[in-house]
């Protein structure tokens, strides 16, 4: 049951996210004065629908996508005085003209100055752009709510738990024929704060963690319990482990490969707390997501490479690598229940998580769009950009005013661009099925 609440809890988290990206392009279109005849969300058969004025509002079948009928969407061919031919034997002329043609039916009597491609440059690019700024609002408004309301979460040098002996399981109480582990045997209790280390302040369990790296055989940890301060020396025990730095990040060697030294084991857990932060550390955590996502992004042929070797081979799956929404929808079906890592069992911290990847849609969702390629809106974008600019140069030049852009003719590279993502697509359901990527 609770997988199964996680996966309607992304699924309307999706369905929501296209429709306000798609009323990111309807409201605007409007107040251009675009003529506008559909806004639908999803694909294939209409499944529901209802007219207002001039415009068709409908939900269709497969709600992975959506889109707003402008018309006018493609110029007349230059020089054609909006007169068409289609006496080429070309397969892709035929495609372009019969494109141009159906742009052009829609056109009514009346309708002449309601086309897209008539519109101003700028007003264009506030069109196409506000789908993906709305998937960019949607990802900021729920960082914000994530990072003020429920926090971040952390590990803070509250001890939760003291391991009976040096096992290198913590957990682990079966300490039969072992010494006590070295935090046991310093007097260190579940719910000690620890303040210092060997006289270094700390603040964290990073903090904790590296100063304790550092001691050598024998730490001295200022504590503070009941109200009252305890000074308590603890004899590690060394061992081989994975080395970090000051901040807890891995430490890692010129290849990028983990650095391991022999470092003291204390044998106490810190506690798990979610921190809220302030509203001034939205905009870099935000502008993290943005980097790592574009990064997701601009290396995709290889990712997809990566994908089909672990989907057809042994490799392994990057758990930073691209999914399907069959992969989301795992993955949120497992942190409704309890798995990847969740480290509470809290139900409303289980959801907050789910928004957070609803966060990380969204953001895809903006930076994917931007890709200048039709048929994403960042195509449409590069057209009317490149069209301003031929424009401005003519300007400049005293030039003529040259006509609109033919966003036409990419239409054979847009079919192909399509043709590639539903190929994408397939092999990430395939390998989200196969070999799902599995997170914590």
């Amino acid at each position: 049951m609770m997988y199964l609440l996680g996966v309607l809890v992304i699924a309307l988290g999706i369905a929501v996210s296209i429709a306000l990206h798609e009323i990111g392009h309807l409201i605007p279109a409007k107040k251009f004065g675009v003529k506008t005849t559909q806004y639908m969300v999803g694909f294939g058969p209409t499944v529901w629908s209802m007219r207002r004025g001039e415009t068709e509002y409908g939900v269709k079948a497969v709600p992975l996508g959506g889109y707003v009928r402008m018309i006018g969407m493609f110029p007349p061919r230059p020089g054609d005085g909006g007169l068409l031919r289609r006496s080429s034997s070309n397969p892709f002329h035929q495609m372009i003209e019969q494109a141009r043609e159906d742009s052009l039916d829609e056109v009514e009597p009346g309708d002449e100055d309601r086309v897209f491609y008539r519109l101003a440059v700028w007003k264009r690019l506030v069109i196409m752009s506000g789908g993906p700024l709305m998937n960019l609002v949607i990802a900021a408004v729920l960082v914000t709510l994530l990072l003020t309301v429920h926090g971040v979460g952390a590990l803070t040098p509250t001890v939760s738990h003291v391991a009976a002996c040096a096992n290198a399981d913590v957990a682990n109480d079966d300490c039969a024929g072992q010494d006590p582990s070295p935090a046991l045997a310093a007097g260190l209790e579940e719910g000690d704060t620890i303040i210092a280390v060997d006289g270094q302040p700390v603040s964290s369990w990073a903090e904790t963690t590296y100063a304790i790296q550092s001691s050598g055989e024998r730490a001295t940890f200022l504590v503070e319990r009941d109200g009252q301060r305890k000074s308590l020396t603890a004899d590690l025990v060394l061992r081989e482990r994975p080395l970090v730095n000051a901040d807890g990040t891995p430490r890692l060697d010129a290849d990028g490969q983990q650095v391991w030294g022999e470092a003291g084991f204390l044998g106490a857990s810190p506690t798990f707390v979610y921190q809220p932060q302030p509203i001034s550390a939205v905009p870099g955590f935000v502008g993290d997501m943005f980097t790592q996502t574009a990064r997701v992004v601009f290396t995709l042929p290889q990712r997809m490479v990566d994908v089909a070797q672990a989907a057809f081979g042994s490799e392994e799956r990057d758990a930073n690598g691209p999914m399907s929404v069959v992969g989301v929808g795992r993955v949120a079906g497992d942190v409704a229940e309890g798995g990847l890592g969740v480290v509470t069992n809290s139900l409303a911290d289980r959801m907050w998580i789910l928004l957070s990847l609803v966060a990380s849609l969204n953001m895809a969702l903006f930076v994917f769009n931007l890709v200048p390629l039709l048929p994403l809106d960042g195509g449409h974008i590069a057209g009317a950009l490149w069209e301003g600019l031929k424009k401005g140069w003519a300007r400049l030049r005293g030039l003529p005013t040259p006509g609109p852009v033919d966003t036409a003719a990419a239409l054979p590279l847009a079919y192909a661009v399509a043709i590639g993502l539903l190929g994408m697509t397939a092999l990430l359901v395939y390998a989200d099925i196969v070999d799902p990527i599995r997170l914590g």
